[in-house]
């Protein structure tokens, strides 16, 4: 090959002007558009809920009617297809997808230390890097309104964020994109920039980050049966049998996971045997989707515990509409929507879970499951944003915004964004307009979802085919 003919990528400086460019196009005020016309917020819900267990169904329902937040955490895909019908910069980055102020935390990396870090990928997917802002911005305003705060806290709170946000990426778009690659946040390494009740939160979400390890997990999900073997502790709703077709295939399905983790994963199972599973249930908006422990316990009574859990299409290309790079679609025929989810992570976390990786499981009605799997209660925990003080919870929210620009300056295109944001000042005005009135319309949803559980008795969707 020629070397005279290769031809390299742009400069960070082209590329940085091209973004500034932009803002003739779609000037950053534009930011603050809230799409009209006629939506249905709770056909989307419906249509979600039709495709999973029907008798967790109801339970979603009173998860997400515990308060306009609760109800926000579980509406992403009504979300995305409000963001669909507004203006946005065409900068596609890979993205969260559901990038709200309770989906960052902490958790332990291969090398144990512990990592503040986005921590949920359902919906991850490409998509233009103002969507996952918009959705942090409205969680903050969400949440502040939640828990009676001032409107100049939430404000200050939303500049602060937007503000970081653009820091990180104008620092990104200067890194060399291994050192972009490279770039974590640990665990309380921004403390000594802190003030007191920052780091008081931060001491306090780390020390019970350390306490949630797959062990403490064992301790209280399991008991030892009659023949001395580990056996999960069943307590319905929340924790029941799994399908008897499910069960009996538990070693075919673990070898199946295998084919898509790594080499040394493999050997680390040959230690453990397969002694029990059990269908879990999750979070909030996640509720009735298909997700399962699997208990592994070794000859001298060790444990390790893996969660699997139902991938769906992300809510950005479903509702949306982003179409989604070859290579992601290809990746998605060859393992399912598992593998995008595991992909995506890797992506967007700087630290992943070594344990990640996807299967496909048809059940007993036919059904093809796409799935993945990853430790459970490996250090996860999180910060309670609702128990913050004031001053921390601008801090925060100032944390979580720079973690997302980590995430988003793995695109080749972050100096676009950085040339198009600036310094965030004139973003975080449009934006914080913007979360308010997201806010109001999220909250007209949540009462309308509310009277509606009300008046039916639980949950609403047809039965899972």
């Amino acid at each position: 090959m020629n070397d005279a003919h290769v031809e390299l990528p742009e400069s960070r400086d082209a590329r940085r002007a091209r973004g500034r460019q932009l803002r003739r196009t779609v000037p950053r005020r534009r930011l603050a558009e809230l799409a009209g016309g006629p939506r249905d917020p709770l056909s989307i819900i419906d249509a979600q809920n039709a495709t999973r267990l029907q008798d967790l169904v109801p339970l979603r329902t009173e998860r997400m009617s515990q308060s306009p937040f609760a109800f926000y955490r579980g509406t992403a895909a009504i979300m995305a297809a409000d963001l669909a019908g507004e203006p946005h910069t065409g900068i596609f980055v890979p993205s969260c997808g559901d990038a709200h102020v309770a989906n960052f935390g902490f958790y332990a990396t291969a090398q144990r230390t512990l990592v503040f870090d986005l921590n949920d990928f359902d919906e991850a997917a490409w998509a233009p890097w103002e969507w996952d802002l918009k959705r942090l911005v409205a969680s903050v305003v969400i949440a502040g309104q939640a828990t009676g705060r001032a409107d100049a806290v939430v404000g200050d709170a939303v500049r602060t964020a937007v503000r970081s946000y653009a820091l990180a990426m104008r620092t990104a778009a200067g890194a060399a994109p291994l050192q972009r690659y490279y770039a974590h946040f640990e665990a309380g390494g921004a403390k000594g920039r802190m003030r007191a009740a920052s780091r008081k939160a931060v001491d306090r979400a780390i020390k019970d980050a350390r306490k949630h390890t797959g062990e403490r997990a064992s301790r209280k999900l399991t008991e030892v049966d009659e023949s001395g073997r580990l056996r999960f502790v069943l307590q319905s709703p929340t924790t029941t049998p799994l399908a008897p077709e499910l069960h009996a295939r538990l070693m075919e399905l673990t070898q199946e996971y295998l084919r898509t983790a790594g080499p040394d994963i493999a050997l680390q199972l040959r230690h453990y045997a397969v002694v029990d599973s059990v269908q879990r249930v999750v979070g909030v908006g996640s509720v009735g989707t298909g997700c399962s422990l699997t208990l592994f316990q070794d000859g001298d009574g060790h444990t390790l515990i893996l969660q699997s859990k139902e991938a769906g299409r992300s809510v950005l290309e479903q509702y949306g509409g982003i179409g989604q790079p070859l290579e992601l679609t290809e990746l998605i025929r060859e393992r399912g929507q598992g593998g995008r989810v595991v992909a995506m992570q890797r992506i967007l976390q700087a630290l992943s879970d070594p344990f990640l990786g996807s299967l496909r499981v048809v059940d007993a009605r036919g059904i093809e499951l796409e799935l993945y799997v990853r430790q459970f209660h490996d250090m996860k925990g999180g910060i309670e944003v609702e128990e913050l003080e004031d001053e921390p919870f601008v801090t925060y929210a100032r944390a979580c915004a720079a973690t997302l620009a980590r995430a988003h300056a793995q695109s080749p295109f972050t100096a676009e964004v950085s040339g198009y944001l600036g310094d965030g000042a004139r973003a975080g005005e449009a934006l914080l307009d913007w979360g308010h009135a997201y806010a109001r319309r999220s909250r007209d949803d949540y009462e309308l979802f509310v009277a509606r559980a009300a008046e039916d008795g639980g949950g609403t969707g047809e039965n899972r085919p």
